[in-house]
């Protein structure tokens, strides 16, 4: 016997959070009848349907990292028909984005049809560092890179403290790149972080996620991540360190 959230997210339908979603707006029937309850557990044999529609049997995980183009957006879908990340992926799978870049961001994304996967490396708690190459307008600051370590407040919340390294100011253009790594993801927060701090992004790219990195891909491309990869992901994503 399975949580049906969980059977829901196993079978790549949604996130384990997008199916109790799911289930509180009465999408979801067991055996004939629309369930509202969070936690009922189902057998293998019983029938669960989502929009009117059989769950098939749990489908092969599938993980990937991808190195997210500019002008691609981070979702299943986009209803005016630009490409998405799911467009660039030859599989079968329903796969989703865990989590989001923004259509004018570049970099590493991971890709799956693992609700469990996506729900724990996605959840407020987790502890996996994304780091972030931001150019920015002006020559920042130590006082600014000391802000953004010690912690943003955006919007009544503080951010987590950061890492946030200057890589090189352009003096003739009035530019600067900067390095800065959080574990947090919330809404455009790289973005948010430096405009408080006085220095509006210009372009941002995504180069670091826990231990994974883009090295041998080009924009538009993926690969398989290795299960040592997604175990380790899960482990960082726990606050624990890898021990290998």
């Amino acid at each position: 016997m399975e949580r049906l959230q969980k059977v829901i997210a196993q079978a790549g339908i949604a996130s384990r959070r997008k199916a109790e979603e799911l289930i509180q707006q009465e999408r979801v029937k067991v055996n004939g009848q629309i369930v509202t309850e969070q936690g009922l557990k189902v057998s293998e044999s019983d029938r669960v349907e989502v929009d009117g529609k059989k769950l098939n049997k749990a489908q092969r995980k599938e993980y990937y990292l991808m190195f997210k183009p500019k002008g691609v957006i981070s979702s299943v879908t986009d209803d005016r028909g630009r490409d998405t990340v799911i467009d660039l992926i030859d599989s079968d799978a329903r796969l989703y984005p865990v989590g989001r870049l923004d259509y004018d961001t570049s970099g590493i994304i991971l890709i799956t049809n693992d609700g469990d996967f996506a729900n724990k490396l996605m959840h407020p708690s987790s502890q996996v560092k994304k780091t972030y190459v931001a150019m920015v307008e002006g020559l920042i600051d130590g006082a600014a890179v000391h802000a953004l370590e010690s912690g943003i407040d955006l919007e009544g919340k503080k951010t987590a403290k950061a890492k946030a390294k200057i890589l090189d100011k352009d003096t003739k253009h009035g530019n600067s790149r900067v390095r800065l790594t959080i574990t947090e993801g919330m809404y455009h927060q790289v973005k948010r972080m430096f405009e408080a701090v006085g220095y509006p992004v210009k372009s941002l790219h995504r180069e670091g996620y826990g231990m994974l990195n883009l090295n041998g891909l080009e924009p538009g491309l993926y690969r398989k991540l290795k299960a040592e990869e997604v175990k380790d992901l899960l482990t960082l994503s726990k606050g624990q360190f890898i021990d290998r």
